[in-house]
């Protein structure tokens, strides 16, 4: 299920029009910022935080963690252009009932789905470990898409919401690079978006694990979209933004 924060509707009205062109491999990618959404995936307080799921299993959190200070300069710069922005979180309703047995099961984990974990029962919709980190905080006016699966589109409606607003174009952040980052590029492939994946913006717990997925990405040709990393994408849009002011150049 979804949520949409009140507030003014996201997505291409408002936005700045006219294609931009980011340097990215394995080509430039040209898109359009009023008809592409900013997707950030599952930068969840349990993954990203200490003391958190994932650190509960082992896992090395910084390396999650360092994507935040840029895919915060993305966002800010991506809501100042109107574009439309979606949030996600993978998680299941309280008494888990869209949760397979098959994924509980998995790992044979002591402390597992719905389990009592350090900030609340883990991936459990409500729970404090569950919600994104303060510092990339939805805005009201921006979608927030809660997702039983690693994909994005996968019982959700995402596609539905993309297609109404006219999205053709995605720019795709979040964790883990190599898991529900790659699985919602594929699905968003094979459904005829334009997907730009930031490597500055992801993260993976295994660095060989997210260095290989964005070769994958970007392999023959691009077979699943492009690879760029947020300055990039920054100077491609800093064409969309007001000049400051007192910068206005005089003519002779």
């Amino acid at each position: 299920m979804s949520a949409v924060s009140p507030g003014p509707p996201p997505g291409p009205l408002g936005a700045t029009a006219g294609p931009l062109v980011v340097e990215a491999e394995p080509y430039e990618y040209v898109f359009d910022p009023s008809t592409t959404a900013l997707v950030v995936i599952d930068m969840q307080r349990d993954f990203l935080e200490p003391g958190g799921f994932g650190e509960l299993l082992g896992n090395d959190v910084s390396l999650l963690s360092r994507a935040i200070v840029p895919l915060h300069e993305v966002l800010s710069v991506a809501r100042e252009a109107g574009m439309m922005i979606v949030h996600t979180r993978e998680g299941h309703r309280p008494d888990l009932s869209d949760c397979p047995p098959a994924k509980r099961a998995r790992g044979r984990l002591e402390t597992g789905i719905g389990s009592p974990g350090p900030k609340g029962r883990i991936l459990v919709r409500g729970e404090f470990g569950h919600d994104i980190v303060d510092e990339l905080a939805p805005l009201p006016g921006e979608v927030v898409l809660d997702k039983p699966g690693k994909g994005s589109f996968y019982a959700t409606d995402l596609e539905l919401m993309l297609r109404n607003a006219g999205i053709t174009s995605l720019i795709v952040t979040g964790v883990t690079t190599e898991v529900c980052v790659h699985t919602t590029v594929r699905e968003a492939n094979d459904r005829g978006f334009e997907c730009l994946v930031l490597e500055d913006c992801c993260g993976s717990y295994f660095p060989e694990f997210h260095r290989v997925a964005l070769e994958m990405i970007a392999a023959q040709g691009g077979i699943f979209g492009w690879v760029s990393g947020s300055a990039a994408l920054l100077q491609a849009m800093s064409t969309t933004r007001p000049p400051a002011i007192g910068a206005v150049s005089q003519g002779v």
